[in-house]
């Protein structure tokens, strides 16, 4: 495979998620064959102050693939990702913080 002196498509992706520009992350998203669960949650945190459906769409659908992706989840994990996920445009911190824990409990790279 050819590879730019930009890197990777996947490299491309990283850096536009440490961006945190909506329009860089969708591009770079396009390229990946697949995203990975952690890196769909980073992609959920940079959607959280944009567009609010744009947000809950991608917020959703992190939500979906946890509940089928992880081994071993719960209703109840599912219900705590739900608050922390509806919770984390206006308390980013604290939802974030739910969330990196229900993850690392889980598996979730």
């Amino acid at each position: 495979m050819f590879v730019t002196s930009d890197g990777s498509p996947y490299a491309r992706f990283r850096r536009a998620l440490q961006t945190g520009n909506e329009a860089l992350v969708v591009a770079a998203a396009l390229e990946l064959p697949q995203i990975a669960l952690d890196d769909a949650l980073r992609v959920c945190l940079v959607f959280r102050g944009g567009d609010p459906d744009r947000y809950e769409r991608a917020a959703v659908r992190w939500l979906g693939r946890f509940a089928l992706e992880v081994r071993g989840v719960t209703i109840e994990d599912i219900r705590l990702a739900a608050d922390a996920l509806d919770a984390l445009p206006e308390r980013t911190s604290d939802a974030m913080e739910r969330l990196q824990r229900l993850c690392l409990a889980r598996g979730v790279a």
